[in-house]
């Protein structure tokens, strides 16, 4: 329910922002499944956990939701996406080790949970003469994308318990392409990300789309994250990939 409730959020305040989205003049939708395959570490005052050694973190299937909106004129065309991302477990540490203002004992088994919920709004534009030099088998898009990041690490070993969350705003940069192979099948690239100081947020993402039936059309390809933040005493170098499958419509 909570991920139903944060993509209408977002969507609804998009179109509060943004009155004009009634005279778009184009509309995609899709929703569909990832499965998330985690790597890395995450540390919060303390030393760093392991997501498969020391959190035993294997890989999940969420649902995700996304929206495209092309705008007339002048005004910049519209990508919305919510992108649920959650981990729990029962691990162990061989030694005692601290999280947050907490000390757990080495030997003993813990449950933990980490939340990476991220909802995104971009702002964007085609590159002008790409798609008519190419006949309409090229398009370019570039623009910037904010994403909210809904982060939340809590480990538990009775009777202690710790936790951290927050959200985080980022800008990123987006870049889009899609390549009509034949009149019903394309691919397509998206690329969001920012590096700044010893950080730094990379979303890879490859479709293959398939137009099925009137505006119908499936899709399915692979997409990849790579995230690096050290942000109020919680350092998280974590890497999630996996293929993906959606289904949607195009106007």
């Amino acid at each position: 329910m909570k991920v139903f409730k944060g993509w209408g959020m977002a969507f609804l305040l998009s179109f509060i922002l943004i009155p004009q989205v009634a005279s778009a003049t184009g509309l995609e939708a899709a929703i569909g499944f990832w499965n998330q395959d985690p790597q890395g570490d995450i540390a919060y005052k303390g030393e760093s956990l392991s997501l498969e050694e020391n959190l035993k973190y294997s890989d999940k299937t969420r649902f995700f939701c996304r929206a495209k909106i092309d705008m007339p004129l002048m005004i910049p065309n519209i990508y919305l996406m919510a992108t649920p991302m959650k981990f729990d477990g029962t691990g162990s540490k061989d030694v005692k080790f601290t999280f947050g203002d907490k000390t757990f004992t080495g030997n003993v088994p813990f449950t933990s949970e980490l939340r990476v919920n991220h909802y995104d709004i971009a702002f964007y534009y085609g590159l002008p003469f790409v798609k008519t030099a190419t006949l309409g088998k090229l398009n370019v898009d570039a623009g910037l994308n904010l994403r909210i990041i809904d982060l939340k690490a809590e480990i538990t070993q009775a009777p202690t318990c710790e936790s951290k969350s927050f959200a985080l705003p980022m800008p990123m940069v987006y870049l889009g392409a899609q390549v009509r192979l034949v009149d019903k099948l394309s691919l397509e690239a998206e690329i969001r990300g920012i590096a700044y100081s010893s950080n730094h947020y990379y979303d890879l993402i490859g479709r293959a789309k398939y137009k099925v039936f009137g505006p119908a059309f499936l899709g399915a390809g692979y997409r990849y994250e790579d995230i690096k933040i050290d942000y109020k005493d919680v350092k998280a170098n974590v890497r999630v990939g996996g293929p993906f499958a959606e289904v949607g419509v195009e106007f």
